[in-house]
């Protein structure tokens, strides 16, 4: 149950990541949250949207998972996986705090998940 609740955390966290890279990158909120300057945000709009989507699939896949419920568990590893790996490269290439925000609550729902 732990993990289910913490999967559906993940799952809205990158939701809202889809929403501002995808709608919100050059608004206020988007500017405000990546703290962009509006050149950038308009330079970078494009790209941006593009990583948008990429999160929707992660969204995507971590709710087929939870709809299959313990027979997705294959699945909502994989997704998991795939947050975290990205977590990381983030954290790594772009914002520590990537680090934190992304790939530490995946982790946890996975750990959750696995020994539940």
């Amino acid at each position: 149950m732990l993990a289910t609740i913490l999967i559906v955390a993940v799952a809205l966290l990158h939701l809202y990541f889809m929403i501002l890279e995808m709608f919100l990158w050059d608004k206020p909120a988007g500017l405000k949250a990546f703290a962009l300057t509006p050149e950038f945000a308009a330079a970078s709009k494009t790209l941006a949207a593009n990583q948008g989507l990429y999160n929707g699939f992660l969204v995507a896949g971590l709710i087929w998972g939870l709809l299959l419920g313990a027979d997705g568990i294959q699945i909502k590893t994989f997704f998991l996986g795939c947050v975290i790996v990205a977590g990381v490269y983030g954290g790594l290439t772009v914002k520590m705090k990537i680090l934190y925000v992304q790939a530490l609550p995946a982790a946890i729902a996975l750990v959750l998940l696995l020994v539940g």
